[in-house]
């Protein structure tokens, strides 16, 4: 695997493809600087070794068009901020105006181009649009994990012009290394902790994990899909109906293996969807009509406490309750708790998925785990067992 410790970027050009895919305000203010703080690390680096860089970014979905409300340059100013160096900014990605903007570029300094996805044929993965994408770079760096399950132009297309001047950034390379080693290296035992809505969801994923755990905690709303499949009374909870077949495979396939599943004992109930309604702690599969279960019980989170603090190396994907509504977040905050404590004793600990990873960053875990991937989708289907486009771009 080359990354960009593999080269000497001095008098060179690199074109970097990094995730500049931030959330904006009304007035266009940057609300979540994460993603641009992950790729300081990687520019940095190729400026103190004399070279300069060529950014590329999307920003939002203009569906092949010019928006201006969805330009980067929008977010020039707090890129320079973060990066500690002055950026410039082009607005465009290829043509005549961006090759006289990347001739002038020296030593040191760094260039941002346009909203690639102004141009349709970046997400269509158009071979000729790559190729005027790697006139911009003399070396090609994708440090973009958040669209690397996407054959995109800029993300898989534009590396097969630089067949030996291609490799990782910092950033995707830590996601890289972090995948394999909660599916493939790492410590056991091994616990996943899955939660959100939806069995469905995430189906593919507990199918391609069920060979490399030796624990499955399961939580959420998926819970009462579970719970029902196995003919417990859930009341109003939510409830894919017609996955309950599929919930009762899944047992039987983790028995099979030998996998310890962990569902909730008992659950906080509510009369309501609110944050006001009534409450009441009910065993989780004797919740009346009318009511619907919201957030794991007192019981549970003991045992869940339990095999996490057993655990050498975690994978949180999915809140375990409705944490957006704080009457219904202490599960959610217990689980973080109980992963920060079994990371300070040295499991590997990795967080992956939108959910989690906003729970995780609004509970101030984010310095409390070993790795918060940066990438959605790009992680879902890592964990699905696929192989990434962008990143078999590279190894290629």
């Amino acid at each position: 695997m080359k990354t960009i410790d593999d080269f000497n970027f001095e008098d060179k050009k690199a074109l970097i493809r990094v995730d500049f895919n931030v959330p904006l305000d009304g007035d266009f203010n940057v609300t979540d600087t994460s993603r641009i703080e992950a790729a300081k690390p990687t520019i940095l680096k190729i400026l103190e070794d004399g070279g300069s860089t060529v950014l590329m970014s999307h920003l939002g979905r203009p569906k092949g068009k010019v928006n201006p409300d969805m330009s980067l340059g929008h977010i020039q100013e707090k890129v320079s901020e973060i990066i500690g160096v002055e950026v410039k900014f082009v607005d465009d990605c290829i043509g005549d105006k961006v090759s006289e903007a990347i001739e002038a570029l020296e030593t040191g300094e760094v260039l941002m181009l346009e909203n690639l996805r102004f141009y349709a044929e970046e997400e269509s993965g158009d071979k000729p649009f790559a190729e005027k994408l790697s006139k911009n770079g003399d070396v090609y760096v994708n440090d973009a994990f958040g669209t690397a399950h996407r054959a995109h132009a800029s993300t898989t297309i534009v590396a097969e012009f630089f067949p030996e001047r291609k490799c990782f950034g910092y950033l995707l390379a830590r996601e890289i290394k972090a995948i394999e080693k909660v599916m493939q290296t790492g410590e056991k035992p091994v616990t996943a902790i899955l939660g959100g809505a939806k069995v469905s969801s995430k189906i593919t994923i507990i199918e391609n994990i069920l060979d490399k755990v030796d624990n499955l905690i399961i939580g959420g709303g998926m819970t009462y899909t579970f719970v029902k499949a196995q003919g417990g009374q859930i009341g109003d909870s939510i409830c894919e109906d017609d996955k309950t077949d599929l919930a009762l495979d899944i047992l039987r396939q983790a028995e099979e293996k030998g996998v310890a599943v962990h569902l909730p004992i008992d659950v906080v109930a509510a009369d309501a969807f609110d944050n006001a309604a009534n409450t009441k702690v009910v065993d989780v599969d004797k919740i009346a009509d009318g009511w619907l279960g919201l957030d794991v019980g007192p019981a549970t989170l003991e045992n869940f406490k339990n095999v996490i603090l057993g655990s050498k190396t975690i994978l949180w994907n999915g809140p375990v309750g409705v944490f957006e509504m704080e009457r219904f977040a202490k599960g959610t905050v217990s689980v973080g708790n109980f992963v920060d404590q079994a990371t300070q004793n040295g499991a590997f600990s990795l967080v992956g998925g939108g959910d989690s990873v906003a729970a995780v960053k609004q509970f101030g875990f984010e310095d409390k785990v070993s790795y918060v991937s940066t990438g959605g989708g790009a992680m879902l289907e890592s964990l699905e067992g696929r192989t990434l486009p962008g990143i078999a771009a590279i190894l290629d």
